[in-house]
């Protein structure tokens, strides 16, 4: 055993260094990044960006190395789905969520009401995507981009999104030294990037801003458009725990399979997790796994697929869901 762990050291050691050799060479690669930074501002300028917002945005950035490596970097070790919904929904974070919840539930409330998305969903995905605002990235959003644009491995779509930021500060919303977000370009309370910025971030406050960076109006505002634009129900819930009998077809689980009446899984013997029939209510649902093959059963129903726009996890929504649903107590 000392021999494995040993080696596992090395390894990871090796393709820790391979991989800051790789990005060191992708970065010196390609075209001069300042013919490139040239090409990029004519384009700029020809889809409506002004000068102004462009050369402020763009004065003496230049690659980062870090954001190269988290983007190759891949995960030594994988989290099964208990240990994911362990760390992601510990009690901790249960107890601080309903505290959060209390402390915001007028503005809630009223957001929830009028854009058709329950409070408790908003709360868990503030929670998840930032722990409620405290971590929303520590890289400059223009900075990062630019790394992943100028980079080739996916720079087409990293070169829209820069687009798009440069939009969004010619908009005013947020200056060029506060547009904070993640190593890819996730921005703001509810991580949107730009594109999403643009499609779904609303100003709640009518203060002339979209501010998902600091105001929460505006951040809970803008994730009920995101959800409620791309499908939610607010008369559904996301979906729940369920028993499977033995002897269970697990071929018939999974998100692509076509979905069921509730009343067909109950009649294979689906059930509650206490035993109980299931709702019976006429909607269509599918059974999930948490881990895939195997793990925890789930029944799950419009709104997961909804949560699956935002990001396209089961590990994810599955969480989200639980942490909703913890929130108010079932």
């Amino acid at each position: 055993m000392g021999f494995l762990r040993n080696s596992k050291l090395l390894f990871a050691g090796l393709s820790f260094c391979f991989v800051v050799f790789a990005s060191e060479q992708l970065l010196a690669a390609g075209p001069d990044y300042d013919t490139w930074k040239s090409e990029l501002r004519v384009e700029a300028l020809k889809k409506g960006i002004s000068e102004t917002i462009f050369d402020a945005a763009m004065k003496d950035v230049k690659p980062i190395k870090r954001v190269v490596e988290l983007d190759r970097k891949q995960p030594e070790f994988t989290l099964t789905f208990q240990d994911y919904l362990q760390r992601v929904v510990p009690e901790s974070r249960v107890k601080k969520a309903r505290k959060k919840y209390a402390e915001n539930k007028e503005l809630l409330e009223e957001v929830g009401k009028k854009l058709g998305v329950q409070p408790r969903f908003l709360v868990a995905f503030w929670g998840i995507e930032t722990d409620f605002g405290r971590h929303t990235g520590g890289f400059k959003v223009v900075d990062a981009l630019v790394t992943l644009a100028f980079d080739g491995r996916r720079s087409a779509y990293f070169r829209k999104e820069l687009f798009n930021a440069l939009k969004i500060l010619d908009q005013g919303h947020i200056t060029v030294s506060n547009m904070m977000g993640s190593w890819a370009g996730a921005m703001g309370q509810c991580q949107f990037m730009p594109s999403s910025f643009l499609n779904f971030a609303i100003d709640y406050d009518g203060d002339g801003k979209k501010d998902i960076w600091k105001t929460k109006a505006d951040v809970f505002g803008s994730a009920a458009t995101y959800l409620s634009k791309s499908g939610w129900k607010a008369d559904q819930t996301w979906g729940r725990a369920v028993k499977l009998p033995k002897g269970f077809d697990l071929s018939m689980a999974g998100i692509k399979k076509k979905s069921q009446k509730i009343s067909y899984w109950q009649s294979l013997g689906v059930r509650r997790m206490d035993g109980t029939d299931l709702p019976a209510r006429d909607i269509k649902a599918s059974i999930v796994l948490g881990d895939g093959k195997k793990g925890p059963a789930y029944m799950v129903y419009n709104n997961y697929r909804t949560i699956l726009k935002w990001n396209r996890s089961t590990y994810f929504a599955i969480a989200v869901g639980t942490l909703a649903d913890r929130i108010v107590g079932r």
